[in-house]
């Protein structure tokens, strides 16, 4: 990618103030042609750098250009090699790391290498596929379809693709939704024979209240509830180490938010026998329908 490939340069020039064109080019793997385009795109974006002939010449940051505030410290550096390797995990390329193979012996690579960042987990070839065909969709403004999987069902969706959204520790797209005529977020998880169509769109533009993903989820939903302590660790790593009331008798007590009946309900139903719900009156008759019907199915 030519964004990797930018950032590669400019790394280069601060390790070794000066280098040819020819080096660059075999570098990075493309003609010196493209390395002659890329540093023209580096001096329009406010870097500064001389090319001089002959002998001992080469491509260098113009002297006195301030390297500390305006181009990459090496904290920055980590961060952009951390982030450019964490969206390795997502896709069927390795650009972070080749960058940093090609660029080689920076400090920044060290520091990079103390964190790793995985954000597919155990969906990578899936994920990676459906990634690359977004990205592909968003840049020639091409609608996409695939089957969506709800709680409540099925569908087939055909929308306008606008961003690929990392959120709640999961994988959205985010697009203008043709049969809704909204703009909608589908998890990747759900949505399967993904194809990117013929027709074409023109971007629209987003509105602010829409791009504040999740906002319109509130936690007013209160449910008061009694877990066992062997659970602890369980509302910890929700919600934060006091989040509940030590009762007399070692168990937890809690009086927390949901944004919605059905996700209270998937939360208590998951810790079977070790919570006792208290309140509302109706979150303790749908939690005992549950518990009846799965009773039921045994029977």
């Amino acid at each position: 990618m030519k964004l990797y490939r930018l950032i590669g340069i400019i790394t280069t020039l601060q390790q070794k103030k000066s280098v040819t064109a020819p080096y660059l080019a075999e570098k990075f793997e493309v003609s010196r042609r493209t390395i002659s385009r890329d540093i023209e795109d580096i001096c329009r974006a406010g870097i500064p750098l001389v090319t001089t002939q002959g002998a001992g010449g080469g491509i260098s940051i113009m002297e006195g250009f301030s390297l500390d505030t305006t181009v990459f410290t090496e904290q920055e550096l980590a961060a952009i090699f951390t982030g450019l390797k964490s969206l390795d995990s997502v896709s069927h390329s390795a650009a972070g790391e080749n960058l940093a193979r090609k660029i080689g012996g920076s400090p920044a690579l060290q520091v990079s290498n103390h964190m790793l960042i995985d954000l597919a987990s155990h969906y990578k070839d899936d994920l990676a596929s459906k990634l690359e065909q977004i990205k592909a969709a968003i840049h020639l403004s091409r609608c996409i379809t695939f089957r969506y999987y709800y709680e409540k069902g099925e569908a087939d969706k055909f929308i306008e693709p606008c961003l690929a959204v990392f959120k709640w520790s999961d994988w959205y797209v985010f697009g203008f939704c043709r049969q809704r005529q909204d703009f909608r977020m589908y998890k990747l998880r759900r949505l399967w024979n993904l194809q990117i169509t013929e027709e074409t769109f023109s971007p629209r533009e987003i509105p602010e209240d829409k791009k504040r993903f999740g906002s319109h989820m509130t936690d007013d939903y209160i449910v008061t509830a009694i877990y066992d302590p062997s659970v602890k660790y369980r509302l910890v790593e929700e919600y934060g180490p006091d989040c509940y009331t030590l009762r007399e008798d070692g168990r937890l007590y809690t009086e927390w938010g949901f944004s919605t009946r059905e996700k209270a309900l998937k939360w208590f139903l998951g810790f079977g026998d070790r919570v006792k719900v208290l309140g509302p009156a109706e979150m303790v008759e749908r939690i005992k329908a549950a518990l009846d019907a799965a009773r039921d199915l045994y029977s």
